[in-house]
């Protein structure tokens, strides 16, 4: 067995007496008593369906704190306008949660420790183990307490393309793709170039659930909840990076931060010393056309172009066939 490996059980019994990041539902209802900010991260529709007592709403994260074109974040003012409104304030403690292994909410978490957030948690069963559990459900509007804030990105948290394009030289870094098995090899492109960073460790972000097809056998209705979506046991997770070295600086990523924003949690929780979420991820990165990528391909916008405008036809011309039909 490598050192590093023992290392890590070292590292691991030591997390597990500390406090960890990702919490149950017994913790949420002792945050809630004794007034920690629960922030609640689903789209404004379903918060308003139903949601913890005192929750906190300021619609999907992903969206409202980033640019809808780069899908990097929006400038600090404007953050700390849209966080201060709705009452978030990094200096308290916070709960953050949405429905069950809902990767946003993990993204709301490392937005609040970039913003120097040392009290902040997340609830990854969310509101599908509290309503489980029987507790309480609220369908009020949120009450929040406006506040005043003034943020400060901090060092350590996230890293830029630059960042990520100099490590690659580095030995004493280590690279995790949590994308799709088909992203990561060129064959589902959603950026301007498909494939992946040279050296990456393609682990889905899914292997961190019991059941990483849960979403799938939803959609085809073998299955009737999200059970399998609830984290792996521990011991479990660190089956799934045991390839990876604890010691060693981690720098997560994705299609745009999201989805390796959970896993970084979970790494972190699992011990890992340094774990960073590449922010702009395979966005940004495939956009930085000197990058090197394996499994290169790129995207034919000119092609996508027409496709999207054959489709506008068709469209259209089903439009004209069903109007006078709607008229009769």
């Amino acid at each position: 067995m490598k050192n590093w490996l023992i290392g890590l059980a070292l590292i691991l019994c030591a997390a597990s007496a500390g406090a960890q990041a990702i919490v149950d539902v017994a913790y949420v209802r002792d945050a809630a008593a004794r007034g920690a900010i629960l922030w609640d991260v689903r789209e404004e529709a379903a918060f308003a369906k139903g949601h913890i007592p005192g929750a906190v709403n300021i619609g999907e994260p992903t969206l409202v704190l980033r640019d809808s074109q780069t899908e990097d974040y929006l400038p600090v003012p404007d953050i700390e306008k849209i966080l201060g409104t709705a009452g978030i304030d990094p200096r308290r403690e916070i709960v953050v949660y949405g429905d069950r292994g809902l990767p946003s909410a993990y993204f709301a978490l490392v937005t609040l420790r970039h913003f120097g957030a040392a009290n902040a948690r997340v609830f990854h069963d969310g509101i599908d183990a509290w309503r489980g559990a029987g507790l309480p459900i609220s369908t009020g509007p949120a009450k929040a307490k406006p506040v005043a804030l003034k943020l400060a990105p901090q060092p350590g948290v996230l890293v830029e393309t630059r960042e990520v394009v100099a490590a690659q030289k580095r030995g004493d870094v280590q690279i995790v793709d949590v994308r799709t098995v088909k992203e990561f090899r060129g064959e589902d492109v959603r950026a301007i170039r498909g494939g992946h960073i040279p050296g990456a460790a393609n682990i889905p972000f899914e292997q961190n659930w019991v059941d990483p097809d849960t979403r799938g056998k939803l959609r085809r209705g073998e299955v009737k909840d999200s059970a399998g979506m609830s984290l792996r046991p521990r011991e479990q997770l660190a089956q799934v990076y045991a390839k990876l070295d604890p010691a060693k600086e981690t720098i997560v990523y994705c299609q745009s931060g999201n989805r390796a924003a959970q896993t970084a949690v979970v790494l972190t929780d699992l011990g890992f010393r340094n774990v960073k979420v590449f922010d702009s991820s395979w966005l940004g990165y495939s956009s930085w056309l000197s990058a090197p990528a394996d499994d290169e391909v790129w995207t034919n916008f000119g092609g996508l172009l027409t496709a999207i405008r054959g489709l506008e036809d068709r469209y259209g011309e089903l439009q004209r066939q069903v109007a006078p039909k709607a008229a009769r």
